[in-house]
């Protein structure tokens, strides 16, 4: 059971990384953003190529910048090219199945099994065992989580990032006030894409391989995060939002693991289940306007 939750949290404190692109496309831009599907499994690709030559922190900054330029892809094809934000991002994505597997040489899958990673080069400071494995492990990510997330939170509170803030609030004010909002716009998409690569390169690293179609569904997975974080702090600033986002990855992988424990669903029903929070959290602001009417209307009856 501890070995459980220890590999719940620890995948929680990686897809939170990854939850934190969602919600800077998702919240701060109020943009929807469908190209981490594809630049998840980017930094996986990217990650894997550059790990297996022997270099595994450098994989994850590698992968970092290569979501960084899918990111920025996506926001040019919606600023300079016209093209709608949901349609810019399912091309992008798409283009990306290509890219990864020339990436990866043309294969779908990619091992890491025998070869030094982030998480095996740090284990070896810690003594033999499997507790110290787990913490090891844990360390890792929650200091790659925190150095994100301090990052991210100090840089919306310079001006380009109250720029960047600005345009997802009123975009026609940005403009009128002489800001280019394409520009913020496509910073925003590079942020967000990066983090969600950077999460690949350490899911990759992590399950020690690495394959094109682990991305499939992220997008989802990242959404509930936010959802799930957002129902528990409550939504605040960016600081406040981007700690409910951890918050809400690691809640929301520990309920997944409980329940393939107690064989409360089948493994391929996760995505099914992550799909239908999202849809009811985002459902929610019309199920209380409908039900408001209707108490209101009884109370008119009365």
């Amino acid at each position: 059971m501890t070995h459980l939750i220890f590999g719940a949290v620890q995948l929680g404190l990686i897809y939170a990384i990854m939850a934190m692109g969602n919600y800077i496309s998702f919240r701060v831009l109020n943009i929807p953003d469908l190209t981490v599907d594809g630049s998840f499994a980017l930094g996986m690709a990217v990650s894997v190529m550059t790990a297996g030559a022997g270099h595994p922190f450098l994989a994850l900054l590698l992968a970092l910048l290569a979501g960084a330029g899918a990111g920025l892809i996506t926001g040019l094809l919606q600023t300079k090219v016209g093209i709608n934000p949901i349609l810019a991002g399912i091309l992008t994505m798409t283009a990306l199945y290509s890219v990864n597997l020339f990436v990866m040489n043309g294969k779908a899958n990619q091992s890491l099994f025998g070869k030094e990673t982030v998480f095996s080069a740090v284990r070896k400071l810690f003594p033999e065992g499997t507790l110290a494995d787990n913490i090891s492990k844990t360390l890792v990510v929650l200091v790659i989580v925190a150095i994100v997330a301090s990052i991210a939170a100090v840089f919306f509170k310079t001006r380009t990032g109250m720029a960047i803030r600005a345009t997802g609030d009123n975009e026609e004010m940005v403009r009128a006030s002489s800001i280019n909002a394409d520009v913020t716009k496509c910073i925003g998409f590079a942020m967000a894409n990066a983090c969600i690569a950077l999460a690949g390169g350490l899911v990759c690293q992590y399950n020690q391989s690495a394959d094109t179609g682990y991305g499939s569904g992220m997008l989802v997975v990242g959404l509930a995060s936010v959802i799930i974080g957002e129902a528990v702090l409550r939504h605040g600033g960016v600081t406040r939002g981007l700690i409910s986002v951890v918050v809400g990855s690691v809640l929301y992988q520990l309920i997944i693991a409980l329940a393939l424990k107690v064989n409360l669903l089948p493994a391929y029903g996760l995505k099914f289940v992550s799909a239908t929070i999202v849809a009811v959290a985002l459902a929610m602001p019309k199920i209380k306007s409908t039900f408001s009417r209707l108490f209101s209307k009884r109370r008119a009856e009365k």
